[in-house]
């Protein structure tokens, strides 16, 4: 990809005082002519190169520019190793590891080094969610609207967006663009996309970022207090944190956190079958039994 060749083309630059076009061509196994296009885009993103023609000639960063690769110690590449590595679980290639030993230089003790971090970014949904990175990372990165179904608790919905960024947050992939339908940002979660497709170019507007805190984006509208049963202490601590619940002195589990919606609280209570028992809001008590009634007559006619 460019973006990864002109670091790799970057991280020569300052390793090294002069090289050639044809060089780096080789280097990266392209031609000339993309070689000399790369290098105009690094010029135009600040980078001070410099290209004299010649037998001696070559490109180079300007004097007094230069970086002191020293800035980055080993335990700092190891650092972006890592992170270049969980890219990769996504990816499922080693395209990362590849930027990698580019950006260390062929150093083999650094990519042999630190590995106690392990990030894996993967899914159970690994298969479909490579390819839906791919072609949103492609459409960035060309400008290009996607159009998809998208499917939510409240339906099925054909949507097109102009994709900005690719997230991953709140232990999920997303992408953030602007909907057409919407005539907004909005945030889409790559799990509840089918049927993607490229479409028309589109020009670049201002974009802002999507830094609403959670609280924000997942706002509370109920609040819910509930008995749970002892064993199931992990699940709390797991999905809310110690700080949910208190434990009375007979060991039952004083639970209390805020939900969005009143159908994830009837369904996370129904989880825990006969272990749990909602206390608040005290009008949902009611459709839990409605629901338990209506799972026993099903099963009764079965």
């Amino acid at each position: 990809m460019k973006l990864d060749r002109m670091i790799g083309i970057l991280s020569i630059l300052l390793q090294q005082k002069k090289v050639t076009a044809p060089y780096l061509a080789e280097k990266f196994e392209v031609s000339r002519r993309t070689i000399n296009r790369d290098i105009e885009a690094l010029c135009m993103a600040g980078i001070p190169l410099v290209t004299e023609q010649g037998q001696n000639g070559g490109v180079s960063i300007m004097d007094g520019y230069k970086i002191d690769r020293t800035l980055l110690s080993t335990s700092d590449m190891q650092a972006i190793l890592a992170g270049l590595r969980s890219l990769d679980s996504v990816s499922g290639t080693n395209r990362y590891a590849q930027l990698m030993e580019k950006l260390s230089a062929g150093s083999s003790d650094l990519l042999a080094g630190d590995a106690h971090i392990l990030i894996d970014l993967s899914s159970w949904y690994k298969d479909t969610l490579a390819p839906k990175i791919e072609l949103l990372h492609s459409a960035i990165l060309s400008g290009q609207k996607v159009s998809f179904l998208y499917f939510s608790p409240k339906g099925e919905s054909s949507r097109t967006i102009e994709p900005y960024h690719l997230i991953f947050q709140w232990s999920g992939w997303y992408i953030w663009g602007f909907c057409e339908t919407r005539q907004d940002f909005r945030l889409f979660k790559l799990g509840r996309m089918t049927d993607l497709h490229m479409g028309a170019s589109f020009k670049k507007r201002t974009c802002p970022l999507p830094n609403s805190p959670e609280s924000e984006m997942f706002s509370c509208f109920y609040q819910v207090e509930a008995k749970i049963q002892p064993k199931y202490k992990w699940r709390l601590i797991e999905e809310f944190g110690v700080e949910s619940f208190t434990v009375r002195p007979d060991g039952i589990l004083l639970f209390s956190s805020g939900f969005h919606d009143k159908e994830s609280i009837i369904s996370w209570i129904s989880s825990f079958g006969d272990g749990a028992e909602l206390l608040e809001p005290k009008e949902l008590r009611q459709d839990i039994l409605s629901l338990a009634e209506k799972i026993r007559k099903k099963y009764l006619e079965s």
